[in-house]
């Protein structure tokens, strides 16, 4: 076979979930399958990394789509034109986006629609393109792979498409998270918060991640429970909000907040790795993946009890209301409380972790690949 692919998201350091997603399944779908051919698309200069087999064929198609504007010059003008000459057997797109004016057999990767359900939190110009083409998107699919067991129902639900046509191959977390040694953390905790213990959140700075209730819980919870706790913030303000910042700027111990911007994998396993508790309370996800990584560091999860993260974390968490900052800060109070119940969910969490990784992606995708080919 030859499978073009959507490889726009490969940019070196500049890797976050979907772009994950792609590096840590085309790795090993192109290393295990030497018998097909793959074409990588990308939309600027790549980095040689990427290409992790002799059976993969780079190819850039400017322009370089990172607005509304270019996206619909990439996939509707310049795609479909380089489609037709290299005419492959199925085009993949880990990110969602196809070509309507292709007629090669199409696959997409949807990770989420949270575009459809908080369109206020996606500028206006993206999220018109998102809710004007996605559901054309998922119509024109062959074949849909999706993250979790709630974005399929996600998908089926908001644009009627059938159950039969959708694979769930969820999301995996990358080897280099692991339990470190008290002496590792007490390195990581005078690196980055002088000593003291800390919650920590990791993700894109996006309105749904919820920073928004976080900072106002950890005010609670300082409130409350007086101490030298830190709130260490992991990644970049992409999506620094005019809100997110109201909340911060009204906490009252905003100083006990630090803010690390984005870090490489390694640099993110320790932060996480010497945490008293994972705090990810988003209001919607496809998937978690933080969720995962929390599990391989031994460290304790606090989440939200909405949308997919209850079916990532099941028996192994703390759950909240994400809308209530008074059920984040008494799940904050537990974690830092009670030593039982930070290695309860720690142990639960070990259980977890073998569901999820990238080879069992990588595996399910190539699956949900085979399907579409023959379709």
């Amino acid at each position: 076979m030859n499978i073009a692919i959507n490889t726009r998201l490969l940019i070196l350091n500049k890797l976050e979930g979907i772009g994950w997603f792609t590096y840590e399944t085309l790795k090993r779908i192109t290393t295990q399958h030497p018998e097909h051919h793959f074409y990588f698309i990308f939309d600027r200069e790549y980095d040689p990394d990427f290409l992790f087999s002799d059976n993969i064929t780079p190819i850039i198609q400017f322009p370089q789509s990172r607005h509304p504007v270019l996206y619909y010059l990439w996939f509707e003008w310049a795609l479909p034109k380089l489609l037709g000459t290299i005419k492959p057997d199925l085009f993949l797109s880990p990110d969602g986006f196809l070509s309507l004016k292709t007629p090669v057999k199409s696959m997409a990767v949807f990770h989420d629609l949270n575009f459809e359900h908080y369109p206020q939190d996606i500028p206006f110009w993206t999220r018109r393109y998102y809710r004007q083409y996605f559901p054309k998107y998922a119509q024109k699919a062959v074949r849909i792979a999706t993250v979790s067991g709630f974005s399929k129902e996600d998908i089926i639900k908001q644009y009627r498409v059938s159950p039969d046509k959708i694979d769930v191959v969820y999301d995996g977390a990358h080897e280099a998270y692991r339990p470190l040694s008290e002496n590792e953390r007490e390195k990581i905790r005078n690196q980055y918060t002088k000593g003291l213990p800390y919650f920590v959140f990791i993700g894109s700075l996006h309105p749904r991640k919820n920073l928004v209730n976080l900072f106002r819980a950890f005010d609670l919870f300082k409130k409350s429970n007086p101490s030298e706790v830190k709130l260490l913030i992991v990644g970049a303000r992409k999506w620094w909000t005019r809100d997110i910042d109201f909340a911060y700027n009204r906490m009252v111990f905003s100083d006990d907040v630090i803010f690390t911007g984005r870090l490489t994998v390694d640099e993110l396993s320790g932060v996480l790795g010497a945490a008293l508790a994972l705090t990810y309370v988003s209001y919607f996800e496809g998937f978690g993946i933080p969720i995962i990584e929390a599990f391989r560091c031994d460290i304790p999860v606090i989440t939200s009890n909405v949308t997919s993260m209850p079916e990532v974390a099941g028996d192994a968490a703390l759950y909240v209301d994400p809308f209530n900052p008074e059920s984040i800060a008494e799940a904050l109070y537990k974690a830092y409380q009670y030593e039982s119940i930070r290695k309860e969910l720690i142990v639960r969490g070990r259980r977890r972790k073998d569901l999820f990784s990238w080879q069992l992606t990588a595996d399910r995708l190539w699956e949900s690949i085979e399907k579409a080919v023959k379709s």
